[in-house]
């Protein structure tokens, strides 16, 4: 997925490809957790939106997690409105591939996540995950709130540290206010559930990032 993809520059907005006028449909439920994959959700869970390499392996890995509600794939942080697959693809919409995690924080703390999504890749990369390579593979923390936003730069500013000792370069995750969400199509919902011999080819630094590291 994405073997042949070179757009590793972000486009200018103004020059980023128009949209449709109609977002994409996606199922009623979840494949696996067979929970609501779209809004509304319970009103004691949260959100978050990670962008980690290819968004098949992101989604898989979140949920899996115990206190995971629903998770789905999609695209953000991009200029054009109502995006598909190979419009992002293209290089020209500015738009990651990204992960969202509907959780209940009561039974699973954001910080947890976070840990998974500094172990489950390289955040040094730029704009690619291993043979993934463009703008949609790039790193990326969309949070929900401020809250959100001082624990993920907590755990990176540690992190970058961890990862400096072991050798690797600077970190190049982008961690900012999580703009509009755009579900994919629904063939990428739990891909790799529907397709268990699907590629993925995400992978870690295995450097740990344990939960106590933020400060």
């Amino acid at each position: 997925m994405g073997l042949f993809t070179k757009k590793i520059e972000m486009p200018d907005p103004d020059r980023a490809l128009p949209g449709g006028s109609e977002r994409i449909p996606v199922a009623d439920r979840h494949f696996v957790l067979d929970a609501p994959l779209a809004p509304p959700y319970p009103a004691e869970l949260e959100r978050a939106v990670f962008g980690m390499g290819c968004f098949w392996g992101v989604e898989r890995l979140f949920w899996q997690l115990e206190g995971v509600f629903s998770t789905a794939v999609g695209y953000a942080g991009g200029s054009t409105t109502n995006p598909t697959y190979e419009e992002v693809c293209s290089g020209q919409t500015g738009h990651n591939e990204v992960a969202q995690v509907v959780f209940d924080p009561a039974r699973v703390p954001y910080a947890e996540l976070l840990r998974l999504f500094w172990e489950g890749h390289d955040p040094t990369q730029g704009m690619r995950q291993g043979n993934d390579v463009g703008s949609q593979y790039r790193s990326g923390i969309y949070t929900h709130s401020p809250s959100q936003a001082a624990e993920a730069e907590s755990f990176r500013d540690a992190y970058r540290e961890r990862l400096r000792e072991a050798g690797y370069g600077d970190v190049t995750t982008e961690i900012v206010k999580v703009p509009e969400f755009y579900f994919a199509e629904d063939y990428h919902q739990q891909y790799l559930a529907k397709n268990p011999m699907g590629y993925c080819g995400m992978g870690g630094t295995g450097v740990s990032c344990p939960i106590g590291l933020a400060v």
